[in-house]
Parts: C-alpha cells; structure tokens; sequence
C-alpha cells in the first residue's frame, strides 16, 4: 500500500496563501480589455485619407483615356445603368449579360476600361495595386465608386444561375483546406472569438459580421500607406496560407467576393474606412 503524502501544517498554510489569490482572479471577471484598433481610427476624428483616392478616383472616372479618348462616366455600367456609381457597390459581384460572366467592381471596371477606353488590360492588372510611389488606376476609382454608395443597404443578388453557382463555388474554396499549413479561409473565419495579434478576426459565416466585415471595405491601411479593395484583401489572405498567388479577377476570386458580398446583405456600406 503507498503511504499518503504528509504535508506539515506550515507547508498547508503556505500553500493556502499563495492558492487564495489564483482563486481570486480565476473567479474575478476579467476586465475588458481596450480595442487598440478602435482608438486608432478614433485619433483620426473625420479625417480619413480615402478621400485623396476619391478625388483622383472622381477624376479618372470623368477624364477622357485611352485609345479612343473616351470617359468612363458617359458609357461604363456597373449594373445599375449606364454612367450610374451611386448604390452599383451594394449589387456587385453580379451577372453581365454582354460580358456573360458575373464580375466584382474591379473586374468590371477593367472590362469598361478596355471595351470602351481602349486601355490594355495587361497594364491595368500590372499596376493593380499601389506600391507608395506608383499609384493605382483601379484602387482609385474603387474609392470614389464605393464611396457613392455610402449608407446604402447591401443587396447582392443569387437570381441568374450564374451568380448562384459563383456563390457556391465560393462556398466551397472558403471552406476548402490547402497549401503546407493546411488552412482554409474558415480556418481563420469560420468561428467567432478569434484574434491575430490585436486584430479581430470577423466570423465570415455570421451576418453580423460578414455585414460588417465585408461593407467596410476598401480601407485605407495606414501601415501601408495605400487604399486596398476587396481583391487586395483576399490575395493577401492567401498569401498568408502560403498558396499560389491570386490571379486579379479570376473565377476564385470573384466567387470568394460573391460568399461574402452575398452573406453581408442587410449591411449597410461604411467605406471607404481605415485599415490598421
């Protein structure tokens, strides 16, 4: 038979001191704790340098390029009728029958661009992100665009078969499990009460914050400097997973924006914010 530990009375009064206060704070609620990202924002007051891509974005919408010298402002539709921005963000990604393809803001701004503009594509797409001293033509005009549809409820539409198989296609790559980490998106934004670092990380799957999650972009991330739109933002998730890099406009990438875009219907359209 193993005798019982003997433990002295000293020893059990020691060890009662030093457990009574781990009792304490293990029964003490903990107190809440700052949001840092939420005072961040806070110390810009209404200033919000967003707007220095609106101007620019208003300005590339109205001026006459490429090719045929033609403004995009006349003839560019986003959905909502020929030259229109206001409350196009809130039905985007959807069906194109001239293009019969369903398409995000960007994707359509490009189409529009080279149809009626006459750009080339293959430029746009290499300067589709800014790098501090070479400036986006797609990151602007998403600003100014998004910005016209402020205060406006998200409505995206699962009508035409197309959009309801890009909402199922991004259904399945969100939940989808790649890469040397093995991670999918929901590995991250699939459940709610997770963090990276200070930052929040929105439960994709939850209205709530899909609708917040999703209508607060573009953002202006300070720590970079520059404006990011939605694609910027996946393509960088995925860069994060250690996957192949995201082709700019691609089924995937349309159909990821088309989940999201579609399980944030009810939220209203608060960007262009700011971005950590």
């Amino acid at each position: 038979m193993i005798n019982p530990i003997r433990v002295s009375p000293l020893c059990s009064a020691l060890f009662s001191l030093c457990l009574a206060p781990a009792i304490v704070l293990a029964q003490t609620p903990l107190a809440i704790e700052p949001d840092p990202i939420a005072e961040y924002r806070a110390m810009f007051g209404d200033d919000n340098p967003a707007e220095l891509w609106q101007v620019r974005g208003a300005d590339l919408w109205q001026k006459p390029a490429g090719e045929k010298q033609v403004s995009l402002s006349g003839a560019c539709d986003l959905g909502v009728g020929p030259g229109v921005i206001k409350g196009a963000y809130a039905q985007l990604p959807r069906y194109f029958s001239d293009t019969h393809q369903v398409q995000d803001l960007e994707s359509r701004l490009l189409t529009c661009m080279n149809t009626i503009q006459g750009q080339d594509p293959t430029l746009i797409v290499a300067r589709r992100f800014g790098d501090g001293e070479r400036k986006s033509d797609l990151e602007a005009l998403s600003a100014f665009i998004v910005a016209a549809s402020r205060g406006i409820v998200m409505r995206v539409s699962t009508h035409y078969p197309q959009e309801q198989q890009a909402y199922e296609l991004g259904k399945r790559v969100f939940y989808y499990r790649s890469g040397p980490h093995d991670f999918s998106c929901s590995t991250c934004h699939g459940q709610g009460g997770k963090r990276i670092r200070l930052q929040k990380l929105p439960d994709l799957t939850d209205p709530a914050d899909a609708r917040s999650a999703y209508t607060s972009w573009p953002g202006y991330r300070v720590s970079q400097g520059e404006l990011r739109t939605m694609e910027w933002r996946i393509a960088d998730c995925f860069r994060q997973q250690r996957l192949p890099q995201l082709q700019f406009g691609s089924e995937v990438a349309i159909a990821l924006t088309m989940f999201m875009a579609r399980n944030a219907n009810g939220g209203i359209i608060t960007a262009p914010t700011i971005k950590r």
